[in-house]
């Protein structure tokens, strides 16, 4: 329980150092910021905005938009001197100012470069960035078709990545055919098919498959948009994330100890 409390807190006091600069909407003159999103991708830990589909990101500014409008009806309505809006303010004026504390804990952890230079030399392993290679691909049902598909692809010329964008939105089976045939970049420890992996880690940058790579959804014709070999990220690369999980484990360490201390000196009383 102390550490689902503790994680929680945590992830609010991140919040509290975010700056809100960015503007995704006005509603009669109000902005709707990061903060009025970051409020609604509460349910989807681990996930940014930013990597979200077009048509999500659409849906999340929609709902921040329809949130700011029932919010100025309900203020509208005086609810804020209701009874029952009090009631509900009394029960989480704790959990506010603790997190408002929090908060400003969190910006007074400071981390030095030499913190950082010497977790990033102990854990270098940690900055290893996999060969990776980011793909297209068109999945249709025969390997007549997928031939037909290549044979087009041959006479394209310099223009084969629009032309394999083309092919894919038109004949393309897989969900991807709207994005051109994108599967982005991806790594051979992620979950795909054998065979579709082996084909697209031999391909260079530039080039697709010659013949129809066959797996259980049918055939495909592989794209390699772009690959990278693999390397260990520079200090400087990494920097910020490693400055984040010092700071994370800094402020989790005091926090405790604030606690442990508090406990020491207060009068307990368990029933």
């Amino acid at each position: 329980m102390k550490k689902i409390i503790l994680g929680s807190m945590v992830a609010f006091a991140l919040m509290q150092g975010v700056s809100f600069a960015k503007t995704f909407a006005k509603v009669d003159g109000e902005e709707i910021t990061e903060k009025d999103i970051g409020i609604l991708m509460r349910g989807m830990p681990g996930v940014s905005y930013e990597q979200l589909p077009q048509e999500a990101k659409t849906q999340i500014i929609n709902q921040a938009i329809e949130r700011r409008l029932l919010i100025k009806q309900a203020k509208k309505e005086k609810i804020e001197n209701s009874k029952e809006y009090k009631d509900a303010l009394a029960l989480v004026q704790d959990d506010l100012a603790l997190e408002i504390w929090m908060g400003k804990q969190m910006n007074e952890v400071k981390v030095s470069d030499s913190e950082i230079k010497d977790f990033y030399n102990k854990n270098k392993k940690e900055f290893l960035q996999p060969e990776a290679v980011k793909v297209s691909h068109i999945l249709v049902k025969s390997e007549a078709e997928a031939k037909s598909i290549i044979a087009e692809l041959k006479k394209s010329g310099k223009d084969l990545p629009n032309k394999f964008a083309q092919l894919a939105r038109e004949k393309s089976q897989d969900a991807t055919a709207q994005n051109g045939g994108s599967l982005g970049w991806f790594v051979r420890a992620q979950k795909m098919v054998p065979e579709f992996t082996n084909a697209a880690f031999k391909l260079k940058k530039g080039e697709y498959t010659k013949t129809p790579v066959k797996t259980d959804f049918g055939f495909h014709v592989i794209y390699a948009e772009d690959k990278r070999s693999e390397r260990t990220l520079t200090l400087d690369e990494s920097k910020a994330r490693i400055e984040q999980v010092l700071k994370v484990q800094k402020f989790k360490d005091s926090v405790q100890k604030e606690g442990q201390d508090l406990r020491k000196k207060a009068k307990i009383e368990v029933y």
